[in-house]
Formats: C-alpha cells, structure tokens, sequence
C-alpha cells in the first residue's frame, strides 16, 4: 500500500493541477501569461512577510497576491507599457522577497521548497487549503463562466450586454491570486504560471470549444501531477519540476499531433 505521504502529494497535485488548468484557459484566451508570473514571483515577497511576523505562509502570500494582482489590472486599465511594467514588478517583488528571506533566522533552509515546491510535505492542513481555495476558484468559475467568456472574447460585446470586462477580468486577477497563494508548497512560486498555463496550452489543438478545452486541460493537469509524482520516485527528481515536466510532454504531443493533422 502507498505510504500516506504520497497519498497526500497526489491529492495535492490533482487539487491545485484540476483548478490551475481550468483557470488556465482564461489565462491563455486573453494573453495574461506574464501576469500570472508576475503574480507568482510576489508570492516570495508574502513568504518573507510571513515568516518575518509570524504569520501562516498561505495567508502572507495571498495577500501579497492579490495587491500584485490588483495593481497590475489597475495599470492595465490605463493601457500602459504593460510588458515593461510586468517585467519589473516581477522581478522586482522576487528580488525583494528573496532579501527579506535572507534576514528572517532559519528560512534559508526552506527557500528552496518556497522556489521549486515541496509536495512530499503536504500535510492534511495543507490539503484542506488547497482543496478549499480551489474549490473556491471552481465556483467562482462556474458561476461566472458565461460572462467571464463574453468578456475574454469580445470585450465591446460584453460591454453592449451590461457585462464590465474589467470586473471580470478583476475576478480573475483575484482567482489567480488564490490560486498563487494555495499552490505555492505544491510547484512553488517559480513553477506554479508552468501549471497555470502549460495544461490549457496542451489542451487547446485537442478542443472546438472553450468547455472543451477547460475539460482537455485538467485531464492534462491530473496526469501530470500522477505521472509527475511517479517520475520522481522512479528516477528520484524532484516532484514540482517532475509534474511540470510532463505538461510541457504533453504540449509538445498535442502540438504534434495538430501539425500532423495539418
């Protein structure tokens, strides 16, 4: 029988991979890759809070994600020179996380696992975490998919039909922020827009429309995270970046098989 450990990184790996990829496609529809980074390179600057007040991880990180996030749509908004302005936040706010690590005793040893993840270590407080912050993105999903849609496809159209694509696209900010925040001990902040995005990628040559595509890329994410967790124990690599591994596997197959079909 599998030892609980594994038990538990694999229902770690299905709940953040299931919730990431689906959220993922909104991701790709509207070219937010960067975003998504940037939000996710703050997640090291939350870590650095945390551990500097003694706070829980999870929440120093999501608060400092849905700042980022925040801003970022607000600067958005205003139809600036986004890539410059995303590089820099980026970078800047995992430089300055790196440094305030630096100086809180102790966590040296564990940024590491803050980077690249840590899913071996998933604890039952963990997994409720996890499934509870994805489960909340999946109902946020659900309940606003149609307008969250009309607003990624046609912005004017959803303006003309009393919908704000601004609102939506500030729910979908603050979705990715939740899940930035409850993935982080999963594939760690480096990782965690590879999860968000490579699914969705993979999926989209599979699918004709967007239900399809969201349903292609968290069965992509669910393999990945098992077929991620069995290549780290065969070859001993580690977890995060085994699980990405086999998403960017599984766009370089799709991305074939859609040239092949021509």
């Amino acid at each position: 029988m599998l030892d609980d450990f594994l038990i538990r990184a694999a229902l770690a790996g299905l709940g953040v991979g299931l919730v990431a990829s689906t959220l993922g496609c909104f991701v790709v529809w509207r070219r937010m890759a960067y975003f998504g980074d940037a939000t996710a390179h703050a997640a090291i600057l939350g870590v650095a809070l945390s551990l500097g007040l003694a706070l829980p991880v999870t929440w120093g990180v999501l608060v400092v994600a849905v700042l980022m996030a925040l801003i970022i749509a607000a600067l958005s908004d205003r139809r600036q020179g986004m890539d410059t302005v995303l590089g820099v936040m980026a970078h800047s706010a995992l430089a300055i996380g790196l440094m305030g690590v630096a100086f809180v005793p102790g966590a040296r040893i564990d940024l590491e696992s803050y980077l690249f993840g840590d899913i071996l270590s998933v604890s039952r407080a963990d997994l409720a975490v996890i499934w509870g912050g994805g489960a909340l993105v999946a109902v946020v999903l659900a309940w606003r998919w149609q307008k969250l849609l009309t607003a990624t496809v046609n912005p004017d159209l959803a303006a003309a039909s009393g919908i704000d694509p601004r609102r939506e696209k500030r729910v979908l900010t603050l979705a990715l922020a939740v899940v930035v925040a409850v993935s982080i001990k999963v594939v760690g902040a480096l990782l965690i827009t590879a999860l968000v995005i490579i699914p969705a990628a993979a999926a989209r040559p599979l699918a004709r429309t967007p239900e399809q595509m969201a349903a292609a890329a968290a069965g992509i994410a669910a393999v990945a995270a098992l077929g991620g967790l069995w290549l780290a124990f065969r070859l001993d690599t580690p977890a995060g970046p085994s699980i990405v591994a086999v998403a960017a596997a599984a766009f370089a197959v799709t991305t074939l098989l859609a040239r092949l079909r021509g």
